[in-house]
């Protein structure tokens, strides 16, 4: 059969931002096979897992999308478990935990995929994507090839990986877990779940999760809120009451409503302290002339 595709296809329902963007052709392969054979095919196409820390730009995206929500193939074999990129993080916690296995308590509350957090390196609580990885392979979208590297070839650090520097797609990667029982799993995974509930808003308040990264020996949910960030909006979007380093789109808010409000969180941090916040979301899409130059402001360019 040939890979399922769609044409101007509004992703608005598969991200949790919630905010509408056309995609003049979304592909959803259905395993790491099809996948690569896209890779292999398209010229450069931009591929997304959960949606889980993307902005698409209200405009749409003239071009390819991958989805790789059917790529969640998972297997254990004794503390070895392997995982496609598709994979919602929650789901791996869940199995792992059902396999008495220790190192994927953090995810249970993520809403991203195994992709997008190796990608980005993921971690909460004391524990990283990055911890029990073994190898991950790689497809590699200059060269056109798969590769497969190790946890130090991933050169991982905080919100990082070497995939974000050399244009890789994460394809799949193997775990090695620790045993442990089975009580002590569930109540890392009940107090990570708890920490998040009490800490930052669930998806039924379409978020994005941490709108900045936090500054080296600091906290940008602080920063953000010693400035008032948390009484702040712009069009549909408002800063969430609870955690100044959350955006939500309460009504309709377009991606230059959160862009404009993201500058002006920005700008306020960085009068108040000269501290220049990073974004930890990923934007895509067509930008406007406006969008553009909010997102450059953004990343100090």
């Amino acid at each position: 059969m040939p890979i399922e595709v769609k044409n101007d296809f509004d992703a608005k329902n598969l991200t949790t931002f919630k905010v509408s963007g056309l995609i003049k052709k979304a592909y959803f392969p259905k395993d790491i096979t099809e996948l690569s054979e896209l890779l292999q095919t398209k010229n450069n196409p931009l591929v997304l897992g959960n949606c889980s820390n993307v902005l698409i730009s209200s405009c749409g995206y003239d071009g390819d999308i991958i989805f790789t929500s059917k790529c969640n193939t998972i297997n254990f074999d004794k503390n070895k478990v392997y995982a496609e990129c598709g994979l919602k993080g929650p789901m791996a916690s869940k199995l792992a935990y059902e396999h008495s296995l220790s190192g994927f308590e953090f995810m249970i509350g993520f809403p991203g995929s195994i992709g997008g957090e190796i990608y980005m390196n993921a971690s909460a609580k004391d524990q990283a994507i990055s911890d029990n990885l073994i190898y991950a392979k790689i497809f590699d979208n200059k060269n056109k090839k798969i590769l497969e590297l190790s946890k130090e070839d991933l050169d991982f650090s905080y919100r990082h990986s070497i995939c974000q520097d050399n244009n890789y797609t994460v394809l799949c990667a193997e775990f090695e877990l620790k045993e442990e029982n089975q009580n002590v799993i569930k109540s890392q995974m009940d107090y990570n779940l708890d920490f998040r509930h009490n800490h930052q808003p669930s998806l039924a308040l379409p978020n994005c999760g941490s709108i900045f990264k936090n500054p080296e020996n600091n906290s940008a949910g602080r920063l953000l809120d010693s400035i008032g960030a948390k009484n702040l909006s712009v069009g549909g979007a408002k800063v969430w009451e609870n955690h100044a380093n959350f955006i939500i789109n309460y009504n309709n808010a377009t991606s230059e409503d959160i862009l404009n409000l993201m500058l002006l969180m920005y700008n306020k941090v960085d009068e108040g302290y000269n501290i220049k916040l990073c974004p930890e979301m990923i934007y895509i899409g067509n930008k406007s002339q406006k969008e553009a130059k909010i997102w450059k402001a953004l990343n100090g360019k």
